[in-house]
């Protein structure tokens, strides 16, 4: 409606809310307050033309200024301020037009709103995001990731008015512009006399001491008792896993950082794992201290690990999903999704899938990481493939690349084709993209000096149940799945398969499993287990290593009880063997596990000349190696896969 309008409605609601003329009025008096108003309307209109030009160079920036109005009441007197009232009012029917236009459907009315084509596209994604429809919420989200053409303000428009479901659906769309996300809240500012370290310390001191089991109570008392000095004075200690300075097997990992933020990062990830401790940990800004943490140690992939792992099982508690939102942590996982560190970009996948509860009905617990798809797609998901490592193996670095220095030098280059530290995440998910590709982590040992918690004695059996537990609130089970194991993951694989027949709430992982690769499992026992004994690098073999001897009962009755189930079960395997020995350390040359050990007594046998730790790591994507386990992968599959 024009200015004109306007000042005509004016001049008719003053001329009816007044008094009548008295008799005595004259006219130049009347022409004098009409000038007046007349002054007026022309002076408001030039403040609203300058207004509007004030918005539009705003709205390349993220906020709009809103000019405040003067609450003197000497100020609201005569016809002056009855103009102003009324002009207002007719403003603020504009403005809640426009509100008004958020909160109701999009009908034929909208097309006499005034406006711009591009600004429509923004509310009506924005509109569409909050629909009561799932499919509707899912389209939008999607249509807003593919979006590359907006101004900066336009995104930030859809950061400031998003809902959750929105936010966490794009930190999950692939092609997402980052400017989706605003930069985390301002972090509290630390207690005075306090330090990042010390705060750590009170939270950890916090949480309750119920529930827990020896390893939780360990950590937590070393991490509570020790100071940062005494802590380094331990340094080739227990940390070390080598007490007094007792060498260590280099070749089978590294050795933790021995700070107090390590040791208390170790015990709250432990805590983070009962429901009723993440709510201790997020009521006492824990969420905040740990994004300060975060930040702080941005060049130390590790403490950051332990971070995202921490929130990734806060993330299980649907109740505190709003919590980690409003922390920003969405935000800092979204830019970590996207970061060439295939681990980094794990755990975040991680977090957010447990966060979105829009198109995940899985929980992925700690330990278990999705690495394909990791986004949101389109592409139906037809079978799982599960990779299980071995003694102190790891869910990423077990199944890298054979190192070369060839490869070495093409590490930087971006062709992973030639390089990969992940081969199941690259060549896997691009030779099968509808596959659900999952890799398994946790804990193993080779002697108690080296084990992370000395009260900590897992046995096959206990580990066996405790993943598998794990992978069923994954959702394995759901669709056919292939096993593919290194070395003890084998003998973990075989277990958790006997133990899931003998209970009815997992014979969906029995009825779905279709085959087995085993990369040198050791089915009737290994040398190591000998070996450590009598050499001073693998003093006290931990109890996954004494399970692995020869004349292990434990281990004869695994092999006869899942040869038979096997067979009958029809199941398809697959089996590798290395040929060559394995380097522990400087000194020891050491055949991990001989043929005649690997063969599980069904399926081919396939000798290979590389090493133990090699065996499930090929040079290259042609190699023998990659190509054999893709080739089985695909007949196994084949049928649901077509399907």
């Amino acid at each position: 409606m024009s200015l004109a309008a306007y000042c005509v409605i004016c001049c008719r609601r003053i001329g009816t809310s007044t008094s009548p003329l008295k008799s005595g009025t004259r006219w130049r008096d009347i022409s004098e307050g009409s000038l007046f108003l007349t002054y007026e309307v022309l002076a408001l209109k030039k403040a609203v033309t300058l207004d509007t030009q004030v918005v539009e160079r705003e709205k390349m920036k993220s906020y709009i200024y809103v000019h405040t109005v003067s609450l003197d009441k000497g100020e609201n007197h005569g016809i002056a301020w009855q103009a102003r009232k009324e002009l207002h009012k007719a403003v603020r029917k504009v403005l809640a037009t426009s509100a008004k236009i958020l909160r109701n459907p999009f009908a034929d009315p909208f097309s006499t709103v005034d406006i711009e084509d591009h600004e429509c596209a923004v509310w009506l994604l924005l509109r569409k995001s909050k629909s009561d429809d799932k499919t509707t919420r899912l389209e939008a989200v999607q249509e807003m990731s593919e979006t590359h053409h907006w101004h900066d303000y336009q995104y930030r428009l859809i950061a400031q008015a998003c809902d959750p479901k929105t936010l966490i659906g794009l930190a999950r769309s692939k092609e997402s512009d980052l400017r989706f996300f605003l930069l985390p809240p301002p972090l509290p500012s630390l207690k005075e006399d306090s330090s990042t370290e010390e705060e750590l310390r009170q939270l950890l001191a916090s949480l309750p001491q119920t529930e827990l089991d020896e390893c939780i109570q360990y950590f937590t008392s070393l991490a509570l008792s020790e100071s940062s000095q005494s802590l380094a004075a331990q340094k080739g200690g227990l940390w070390c896993f080598g007490g007094n300075g007792l060498p260590y097997a280099e070749s089978f990992g590294e050795v933790p950082s021995a700070t107090v933020e390590m040791f208390c990062l170790e015990a709250i990830v432990k805590h983070s794992e009962i429901s009723t401790h993440c709510d201790k940990i997020e009521a006492n800004g824990g969420l905040q201290l740990l994004q300060r943490l975060y930040r702080l140690h941005k060049d130390c992939p590790k403490v950051q690990r332990n971070i995202m792992r921490i929130i990734g099982n806060m993330a299980l508690n649907e109740h505190l999903h709003s919590s980690i939102v409003r922390s920003g942590w969405v935000s800092i996982m979204a830019e970590a999704m996207k970061s060439d560190r295939i681990m980094e970009a794990s755990h975040a996948a991680r977090i957010l899938a447990n966060l979105d509860r829009e198109t995940v009905q899985e929980k992925y617990q700690d330990g278990v990481y999705v690495l394909h798809p990791q986004y949101r797609t389109s592409q139906p998901i037809k079978a799982d493939v599960l990779f299980i490592h071995g003694l102190m193996g790891a869910a990423f670095k077990t199944w890298r690349q054979q190192d070369s220095e060839q490869a070495v030098i093409e590490k930087p280059m971006e062709d992973e084709d030639r390089y990969t530290t992940c081969w199941p995440k690259t060549w896997l998910a691009k030779d099968c993209p509808a596959l659900r590709i999952i890799s398994v982590e946790y804990d193993t040992t080779l002697s108690d000096w080296r084990a992370r918690c000395p009260m900590e004695r897992k046995s096959i059996a206990f580990r066996s149940n405790e993943l598998l537990r794990k992978l069923r609130a994954a959702g394995v089970g759901d669709r056919p799945v292939v096993w593919i194991s290194h070395s003890m993951g084998g003998l973990l694989v075989k277990k958790m398969l006997l133990e899931a027949s003998k209970k009815p709430e997992m014979s969906a992982v029995i009825n779905n499993t279709r085959g087995i690769i085993f990369y040198s499992v050791p089915h009737h026992g290994s040398h190591l287990a000998e070996y450590s004994v009598n050499i001073r690098y693998l003093l006290f073999p931990s109890l996954e290593v004494k399970e692995l001897s020869k004349d292990s009962p434990a281990l004869k009755t695994l092999q006869d009880d899942f040869l038979e189930f096997a067979k009958d079960k029809n199941f398809q395997v697959l089996n590798f063997v290395e040929t060559l020995p394995t380097y522990i350390g400087s000194m020891i040359k050491l055949h991990v596990v001989p043929v005649e050990s690997a063969d599980l007594g069904i399926g081919d046998l396939i000798p290979v000349d590389v090493n133990h730790l090699n065996i499930c790591k090929p040079k290259k994507k042609d190699a023998f190696l990659y190509q054999r386990t893709l080739q089985f992968i695909r007949e196994t599959l084949a049928k649901d896969l077509e399907n």
